[in-house]
């Protein structure tokens, strides 16, 4: 959703009511990830996309329906084992949607913090009385509902939540909004936003456990300047969630449909792939027999939280499943050497999204002049300004570093320093025989060869690039080869996935009550 933060604040500062469209989970050869989202307002207007086409016509009713009836939805678009071609999707893979409704016009103040005590019942009995409630909720809304019905209470509290992500993203500020995807119905689509240092806005409803504990994955996350999704599990007996990978790399719907109905929300449905299974998820989640639907039911259940759920799991089967998308300044490309080459690179960094800097320890060649596009000109000794930038701790795990300076003087030392420092790239220009050269001088200064191992060099791809600008793309496609997780090999006759993901792996964090 962040992708569209700009005109998603100038929308609401306009008081103009939408809902928002937000990809949580894919598998396949799904054009979009994560965060992708598509927004549409009461007058029809869409920004945004959440497929690159395939089901934006179904998505963009989803959201029209969701501002009728206030209603947050998840659902599914794909392939399914009995049917070839599904409704939509038709360039293969599946994804889910969450279909939120944000009232920007009339948001009301929020509501007093609950006064319970954390300690009068655990998580997983709270996570229980609330999947019970919703299935209690679905059973009793018989009444036909208003040609635009308002979001509920909770509804209210995740529009401020995400209007407050939106302008915060607006406005260049570092923070993390966290989005429950699966779980118990009572809880689907409520939000938290955390900023730096773990300061939080809005609440996730069921349990302050679990806002704590969503609130120190949400700032992990945002540490790492990632987008990915976290399962709170509320037990070792819960299977659900494993659909979900960090980053959206896992299967959208997990492997069975046990598992989909043990993840499921009462809100869900599936567009043409699994429908059955979805179905099947409506009439477990309504018989709820092991959370209990019934007063009885959630007391016995809330009484033997502390000793049952230690041993098995939640009673209530349902983890908490969140989607957080950070919002963070963007990566640093930082080019070592003031040469032609770098004035090319510098240009593809901008393209891809990267603030780029251009450092050189020579005044007449590191000028504005010659690289217009960067964002900043540091004239300096490359490794004295790397060694800085690291005291001052503007550097991360998505910096990536090129040293084009092509000079045992510049390179070793500043090479010493950049392999033992944890960024995301390391690449340095040069011959194979200036690059073994290399190799000696840094192994006679103590460097290791799991060290030396991170060193891209020659930089680049083998493209037969000749001209800076083909060097340039070169380097940029190891770049990206390196953070998506790709081979670098021609797509035609490969049999390797079209898509990578390189932390595919989800997020499971313990039982918390």
């Amino acid at each position: 959703m962040l992708d569209i933060a700009e005109e998603l604040h100038r929308w609401v500062e306009q008081g103009r009511d939408f809902a928002v469209a937000t990809v949580v989970a894919t598998s396949g050869s799904a054009p979009r990830q994560p965060g992708a989202a598509l927004a549409v307002d009461t007058d029809g207007t869409a920004i945004g996309s959440v497929s690159g086409g395939c089901v934006e016509g179904a998505v963009y009713e989803l959201c029209q329906e969701a501002l009728r009836t206030g209603e947050t939805v998840l659902e599914r678009f794909g392939y399914s084992d009995d049917d070839a071609f599904a409704v939509g999707l038709t360039c293969g893979g599946v994804i889910d949607i969450l279909i939120t409704p944000v009232r920007a016009g009339a948001v009301p103040p929020a509501p007093a913090t609950p006064t319970a005590s954390p300690a009068s019942f655990g998580l997983a009995a709270s996570l229980g009385s609330l999947a019970g409630a919703g299935a209690a909720g679905e059973a009793d809304s018989d009444e036909a509902a208003p040609a635009v019905q308002p979001p509920s209470d909770a509804g209210h509290g995740a529009s401020r939540t995400l209007i407050a992500a939106i302008a915060a993203t607006a406005q260049g500020e570092p923070m993390a909004l966290a989005r429950v995807v699966r779980g118990p119905a009572g809880l689907l689509g409520r939000a938290l936003l955390v900023r730096p240092g773990g300061e939080r806005t809005g609440t996730l409803g069921g349990h302050p456990e679990l806002d704590r504990v969503a609130t120190e994955e949400t700032a992990a996350l945002l540490d790492a300047g990632r987008t990915g999704t976290v399962e709170i599990g509320t037990g070792s007996g819960t299977g659900g969630g494993a659909g979900f990978g960090a980053q959206g790399g896992g299967p959208a719907g997990g492997g069975s449909a046990e598992t989909d109905t043990a993840t499921g929300t009462g809100a869900e449905t599936d567009r043409g792939a699994e429908t059955d299974t979805a179905t099947g998820t409506d009439t477990a989640t309504g018989t709820d027999t092991a959370t209990g639907t019934d007063t009885d039911a959630e007391t016995d259940t809330a009484t033997e939280t502390d000793t049952d759920t230690e041993r098995t799991g939640s009673r209530c089967g349902d983890p908490v499943v969140l989607l957080v998308e950070s919002s963070v300044p963007a990566p640093r490309m930082i080019v070592f050497g003031a040469i032609d080459f770098a004035s090319a690179l510098v240009r593809v960094g901008r393209f891809l999204n990267y603030h780029v800097t251009v450092c050189d320890a020579r005044p007449v060649f590191a000028t504005k002049a010659r690289f217009p596009d960067a964002d900043e000109i540091v004239v300096d000794w490359p490794h004295r300004y790397l060694e800085a930038q690291e005291a001052a701790g503007l550097l991360d795990t998505r910096t990536v570093l090129c040293v084009l300076t092509h000079d045992a003087k510049f390179d070793v030392p500043l090479l010493e320093r950049a392999l033992r420092l944890p960024v995301a790239y390391v690449g340095a220009m040069g011959s194979r025989r200036t690059h073994l050269d290399r190799l000696e001088r840094l192994r006679s200064i103590g460097l290791t060869e799991i060290e030396l191992n991170r060193l891209r060099s020659p930089i680049g791809l083998d493209l037969g690039a000749r001209t800076p600008e083909e060097t340039a793309l070169s380097i940029a496609a190891e770049i990206v080869a390196n953070r998506r997780g790709g081979t670098g090999v021609p797509l035609t006759g490969a049999h390797t996935p079209i898509h990578h993901d390189v932390t595919s792996t989800v997020d499971r964090i313990g039982s918390v009550a």
